[in-house]
């Protein structure tokens, strides 16, 4: 019998992929994820359908127990913003910089300078994904998502750096360089919308525009102290957006605050105005706070703000209960077979053409993709749908999903693994734990800082809706932001 290098080398050969020569790395590759492909066999395959994602119409804001957004909009100058991102070079956080800012239409952004996840088509501007192999390609129109937003008002002033393909979590791009966290400088800022977080963060703009396929929205909002919204599935158009796993992929808004997300998300939705969204309090909102695997492990400090953050909605009028999902622990198996083999088919062609010009650790992750079963796609297929079930049955009781974003605070840069509460994982697994459930739901949720660790790093919440209830999730993290901690000075400058 061939060994597994000689097994993989093989296979590679068959494909007509070759470069047996980085056999060694995919076994490294495969090995860092074996607790999810032990797992992933040990699994019997259900008697269900396999998982079909579907667009979620998003639900108008009830009409009781609203106010209107207070406007904060209006005095956002895009040549000042355009200034403080020329100044910020150090920070990495943009791969291209307008001229000027690019021409907006009067509307209800009142000319708000934004930055675009450099994955999105821009008119006239670049478009790198943050990988040499897209060859000086420039866009020739926006994405449906930028086109709405100039429309009603905001003001395009670059293209923000992120982990490269947006295949990653730390933002270190091999093309770019590294996104500097501006609010913990050896902490990592999470990633793969890193330059969009730290953008915000160091106060350049107020609000950004994301992707998120199993967190990159909301683990760099966590990571920099921001909020990030992942509205549910395909609320929001992904024309003109790179695809990395076509029925994981979100596309969101990132801001200071939860009204700046508010505000994006409105005209990205192509609303003429800002609806009433907000909540006097949380009277009658029935929250479940959840339990088992994504209450454990969890570090001491994002464990005491999860308890205080519980607390502080209970006196604001909410229910709050515990709430277990059953076989939530199979999400990290199932994503991993889901996000696999739909990246590397999006990007075989690159992959086969142009890997050697690719980062290591996105060609690594784009080839493990080529030695997973297409059986074992469709089989996670089908444990995803007893799972999205699953975590749909939460809602049966409660309106609301509460969660830590992540289980520990931003890592050091450089870390690559992480202990918590006695138990080690690698860096990528960790971070992403409790933010992928909900990319394979197509829920909405949002990231929002609440608290710093002892020793000053942010600590993030996280609030998940039904599918379609954007709206209530924002409603109610408004509140939760209104109950937190003093903000930090580096999110209200």
């Amino acid at each position: 019998m061939p060994d597994r290098r000689d097994a993989l080398v093989g296979y590679a050969d068959w494909l007509s992929y070759g470069h047996a020569e980085r056999a060694d790395a995919w076994l490294a590759r495969l090995d860092v994820n074996r607790p999810e492909l032990d797992a992933f066999r040990a699994a019997p395959s259900p008697d269900a359908q396999p998982y079909v994602p579907r667009a979620a119409d998003v639900a108008t804001p009830a009409a009781h127990a609203l106010a209107h957004t207070p406007s904060k909009l209006a005095g956002a100058d895009a040549d000042t913003a355009l200034a403080r991102a020329r100044s910020s070079h150090g920070l990495n956080a943009f791969t291209w910089l307008a001229d000027t800012p690019l021409a907006a239409q009067p509307g209800f952004l009142h000319r708000l300078p934004i930055a675009v996840k450099d994955l999105m088509k821009v008119t006239s501007a670049p478009f790198t994904a943050g990988s040499r192999t897209f060859e000086a390609m420039t866009s020739q129109e926006d994405a449906e998502v930028v086109a709405r937003l100039r429309r009603h008002g905001a003001a395009v002033i670059g293209l923000t750096n992120l982990h490269e393909l947006a295949y990653g979590i730390t933002s270190d791009n091999p093309n770019f360089g590294r996104v500097v966290n501006p609010v913990a400088r050896d902490r990592i800022p999470g990633g793969s919308s890193g330059g969009s977080a730290a953008a915000i963060a160091a106060g350049v703009v107020r609000a950004a525009v994301g992707t998120d396929t199993a967190g990159s929205i909301r683990i760099p909002a966590a990571c920099c102290g921001i909020v990030g919204f992942k509205p549910s599935y395909d609320a929001l158009p992904r024309e003109g957006v790179l695809d990395l796993a076509p029925s994981l992929d979100h596309v969101g808004p990132m801001g200071r605050d939860v009204e700046d997300c508010a505000a994006l998300f409105a005209a990205m939705l192509d609303l003429p105005s800002m609806p009433p969204w907000m909540r006097r309090d949380m009277q009658d909102v029935r929250i479940a706070r959840l339990r088992g695997y994504l209450d454990a492990p969890l570090d001491a400090d994002v464990r005491a703000a999860v308890d205080t953050a519980a607390r502080q909605l209970a006196n604001d009028g909410a229910s709050i209960d515990d709430a277990h999902i059953t076989g939530i622990e199979l999400a990290p198996t199932i994503q991993l077979n889901t996000i696999s083999p739909e990246a590397t088919a999006v990007h075989l062609e690159r992959l086969a053409q142009h890997g050697g010009v690719l980062g290591e650790d996105v060609r690594v992750r784009l080839e493990m993709g080529l030695f997973l079963p297409g059986a074992w796609y469709v089989k996670a297929q089908r444990l995803r749908t007893v799972l999205v079930r699953a975590i749909e049955r939460a809602f049966e009781h409660a309106d609301l999903l509460l969660c830590a974003t992540l289980r520990t605070p931003a890592p050091r840069v450089g870390q690559t693994r992480i202990d918590i509460e006695g138990r080690a994982y690698p860096l990528h697994t960790a971070m992403t734990q409790l933010t992928l459930p909900f990319n394979l739901a197509g829920l909405p949720a949002i990231a929002l800082p609440w608290s710093r660790s002892h020793d000053g790093v942010p600590i993030s919440l996280q609030l998940v809706g039904r599918r379609g209830d954007d709206w209530r999730v924002l409603a109610a993290a408004q509140r939760l932001q209104a109950l937190a901690p003093s903000r930090t000075d580096a999110v209200r400058s």
